[in-house]
């Protein structure tokens, strides 16, 4: 006779082995971010949906991984028309699907917000926020069929609870998303979908910006398993959180790394797998805690360069040189 205490331990295995064999969808999966995810889920041996709207930046995702379980979809999710296509052309290919990560935001210019009109606010929204809601409504219906119970994940930047400097008008986006995260997540319960939103409190290190990226910085791939957590949350403390920060999640350690076909990932995704997984222990922590952490330290630098300059006796006499050296563009 089977012990009763063993069936619910069967039925979490059998729920996890459903989940994945079924392919997560990953929104922006072109992106600085995206890319990250869609290399974690391949290297965890997860099929991909990716979908974005640079159809030769997909062909090259995808000629990048030609045995891995790739599908490419193009398209856009910056209108409920746009989503509505979407979803068509996600249940064409005739594959359940387990999850969805939307890894989307619009273009990141400097600046504070007083010397902005308000329509440059609208701008911000309109490509940081409501794209989110106009894939939800038609994503999230994918997801409740066949009780399945898959979840939804975006993926929120910094700024959020504190103004980040420079960056006024994403912080304001990056809280608004924070709040459609926790209406979304409590309206798609009756529909047996989780949504959630992996709060980074740090930018992100991408192949677009490696180059001036902060060390504290977390890598794409490193956010990707980390969204991928969230996927198959099994039995972990953070299933019913809407906002989960990127600090308190565990990337899931079981995956057999050597056992995915090396032809199907690149040679990046298989150094900083091992480095990152490393690294991000002891660096997770201090992304998120002190004052300096709000501010990458390049910018630190910045501002502390700018007051010896405004101190200094002789600054009369460099008004034409640049406060700062170096100075290269930021992006979140």
């Amino acid at each position: 006779m089977k012990s009763p205490v063993a069936r619910p331990a069967q039925q979490a295995s059998a729920q996890k082995a459903s989940v994945a064999r079924t392919p997560v969808v990953v929104l922006g999966a072109t992106g600085g971010v995206g890319r990250g995810v869609v290399e974690a889920a391949l290297a965890a041996g997860r099929p991909v949906i990716a979908v974005a709207r640079d159809k030769s930046g997909l062909q090259c995702l995808k000629s990048h991984h030609p045995k891995a379980d790739l599908s490419v979809v193009a398209g856009s999710i910056s209108s409920d028309a746009d989503g509505e296509r979407l979803a068509k052309a996600l249940g064409k290919l005739g594959r359940p699907i387990g999850g969805v990560i939307a890894a989307v935001s619009g273009s990141s210019g400097r600046g504070r917000l007083l010397d902005h009109p308000a329509a440059y606010l609208r701008q911000r929204l309109d490509e940081d926020l409501l794209p989110h809601l106009a894939a939800a409504r038609h994503l999230l219906p994918l997801l409740a069929q066949g009780n399945r119970g898959g979840t939804y994940v975006l993926i929120g930047g910094p700024g959020a609870e504190q103004p980040w400097a420079g960056y006024g008008h994403r912080s304001i986006a990056t809280a608004a998303l924070r709040m459609l995260a926790r209406v979304l997540h409590e309206e798609a319960r009756s529909m047996g979908v989780r949504v959630q939103l992996l709060s980074i409190d740090s930018p992100v290190s991408t192949e677009l910006n490696r180059e001036h990226a902060c060390p504290q910085w977390p890598s794409a791939i490193a956010v990707g398993q980390r969204a991928l957590a969230l996927v198959e949350p099994i039995g972990t403390a953070t299933a019913a959180q809407a906002v989960v920060r990127y600090a308190d999640v565990v990337p899931n350690d079981s995956v057999d790394v050597d056992s995915v076909d090396a032809g199907s990932i690149t040679s990046q995704v298989t150094d900083e797998y091992e480095a990152q997984a490393q690294a991000d222990a002891q660096t997770a922590t201090e992304v998120t805690s002190g004052p300096d952490a709000l501010l990458p330290s390049r910018c630190l630098q910045d501002a502390r360069t700018l007051l010896r300059n405004l101190l200094s006796p002789s600054n009369e006499t460099n008004n034409n040189n640049p406060p700062f050296s170096n100075q290269e563009p930021s992006s979140p």
